[in-house]
């Protein structure tokens, strides 16, 4: 059984499947549940004081991004936390991918859609981790999202599907080990999109492949 303990905020009656949803993913990012832990969903519903509906609900939501697990007859458990040697692949996979993306993306982006990344990074949270995954999820959703939009750009909507649900984890390994604030994720977000602004790809490209190689870096201090 999951003890949830004090200073939780629990969902809110609206939009309640979102609540629920938001509010576990919370609890398994602060590490108030352990990876491998296992989920027992009317536990759960009675400590969030709803129906288990809405948890269930939360649970599908949380598979189909990789955060738990469920087994036959065993229900559901939360997901290992990602190891150096899985780190390590994620990067690999990110830097083959990527910077083809941001090539491609600056060669075809519509207006709009490089008026929207210019948007993104002038509303981009600056910050690192904080002290828990409530101070953090601005910067970590707003990272996601903007890589996801650049992939979208280049037209490569399964490569964006996949890489989507595999930040979550990387997210997950920098509050775990509570990396320091990327403090230059901003500027190498800039010049990226610069790039693409120009219809320059194969600076976009370069621009992405720096980016990758500085943020492993970053994640891979947090090991020492």
């Amino acid at each position: 059984m999951v003890d949830i303990g004090t200073g939780v905020t629990r969902p809110r009656r609206q939009a309640l499947s979102d609540s629920v949803y938001e509010t576990v993913k919370a609890l398994i990012m602060d590490r108030r549940i352990d990876p491998g832990e296992r989920l027992n969903i009317d536990a759960l519903a009675r400590d969030l004081d709803v129906s288990p509906t809405p948890v269930r609900e939360a649970m599908a939501r949380l598979e189909a991004d990789g955060l738990v697990t469920k087994r036959a007859l065993a229900g559901y458990s939360v997901a290992p936390l990602m190891n150096d040697d899985a780190l390590d692949q994620l990067f690999e996979l990110r830097l083959l991918l990527e910077p083809h993306c941001a090539g491609l993306a600056a060669s075809q982006a519509a207006p709009e859609t490089v008026q929207d990344l210019a948007v993104l990074l002038k509303e981009f949270p600056k910050a690192g981790p904080g002290e828990d995954y409530q101070a953090y999820r601005a910067m970590a959703q707003a990272d996601t999202v903007f890589h996801d939009l650049v992939i979208r750009a280049a037209g490569r909507d399964m490569i964006a599907d996949t890489l989507t649900r595999l930040h979550y984890h990387m997210h997950m390994y920098r509050l775990w080990y509570r990396s320091g604030p990327a403090h230059s994720t901003h500027a190498e977000h800039a010049r990226i999109v610069r790039a693409i602004r120009r219809g320059d790809a194969e600076a976009a490209s370069a621009a992405m492949t720096t980016h990758l190689e500085r943020s492993w870096k970053r994640v891979s201090r947090t090991r020492t």
